[in-house]
């Protein structure tokens, strides 16, 4: 993933608190075996202190992979829209002569996987992985010897993902004029199509943060 410098993470906190608002999912990439391509898996995770914790269905054929090499990269891309020439016109140039460009959001985590199979060390992972998605706990509770989750246990893996580096873009235009992108995040809020309005509140809470872009 190519970055430009006004489009990087501004710190580790703000790749942090955007995960944590409700970006959990992504696609696993994979290395595949010596002449099949990679093995890309979408799917939720948790963040884990540090490891990000997945589990799949035993036939996926992502495993095959991760055993022949268990260096992956996960990616979570979100708050994205596609920004129309006429938006991003000079202003002394007629607006069809604009150059369009798309805004998002993304991070990436280089991990060295690990498969777990052992049954409670199972059970632990979707006990935290319940803990972040049904917080209330309205639900059974996981255990390898009893019903429900006992019986499905077999039928699972788990990852877990420990993150070793984590490179964060933010591409809304910052290197561009205060007005500029204040005209751009209102047009989004105003069209509202997709993701306009969450690409306009990253566009806005980038522009509060880091206001005129210097070098």
């Amino acid at each position: 993933m190519f970055i430009h410098p006004w489009d990087s993470a501004l710190d580790d906190a703000e790749w942090q608190a955007w995960i944590a608002d409700g970006h959990d999912f992504g696609q696993l990439c994979v290395n595949g075996p010596p002449g099949r391509p990679p093995v890309v898996v979408p799917t939720h995770f948790t963040p884990d202190d540090g490891r990000l914790l997945i589990h799949l269905a035993r036939p996926n054929p992502v495993w095959t992979a991760v055993e022949h090499d268990p260096n992956v990269i996960f990616t979570v891309i979100g708050d994205y829209a596609f920004i129309p020439g006429t938006w991003r016109a000079k202003p002394d140039t007629p607006p069809t002569d604009g150059v369009p460009t798309s805004y998002y959001a993304a991070v990436q985590f280089t991990c060295r996987a690990r498969i777990v199979d052992d049954p409670e060390a199972k059970a632990d992972l979707l006990r935290r992985q319940l803990a972040h998605f049904q917080p209330d706990g309205d639900h059974a509770p996981v255990d390898p010897d009893g019903p429900p989750y006992g019986r499905m246990l077999p039928g699972i893996r788990g990852l877990r993902l420990d993150v070793v580096d984590v490179r964060a873009k933010f591409k809304y235009d910052d290197h561009k004029p205060v007005e500029h992108r204040t005209a751009v995040a209102d047009r989004l809020t105003r069209r509202g199509e997709g993701l306009d309005l969450p690409t306009a509140r990253g566009q806005l809470r980038r522009l509060d943060r880091v206001g005129t872009w210097t070098p």
